[in-house]
């Protein structure tokens, strides 16, 4: 799957279950989507938010190997340090909608 469609398919699956706050992040709501423009239209938030789904997957966990899964969780501590365990709670909520993230920096996921 592409990135678009990864994006336009998060969007859609939160969407469909009215998701609008990930404890406390605000998420863009879809509005319209177009695909021969590969655009989603979406509203704009402010922070604390969290976007950018195009690096995620639905319905499936990564496979990443152990090692690559630590320096994954390495390189985003150091991006988050003290908020990485909200980070990852964050995460986890996502995870039961089945929505599984990895590009994960401080431009997507926004504090106050």
């Amino acid at each position: 799957m592409k990135p678009y469609e990864r994006e336009r398919d998060c969007y859609l699956r939160l969407h469909e279950l009215r998701v609008e706050m990930v404890r406390g992040f605000a998420v863009p709501a879809y509005l319209h989507h177009d695909d021969e423009h590969l655009a989603v239209e979406m509203t704009i938030v402010r922070p604390p938010y969290l976007l950018d789904f195009a690096g995620a997957l639905l319905d499936e966990p990564f496979d990443f190997h152990e090692e690559t899964w630590e320096a994954w969780e390495m390189d985003r501590m150091e991006k988050f340090e003290d908020r990485w365990p909200e980070v990852k709670r964050v995460m986890s909520e996502l995870e039961c909608h089945g929505i599984f993230l990895s590009d994960l920096h401080p431009g997507n996921i926004a504090f106050e």
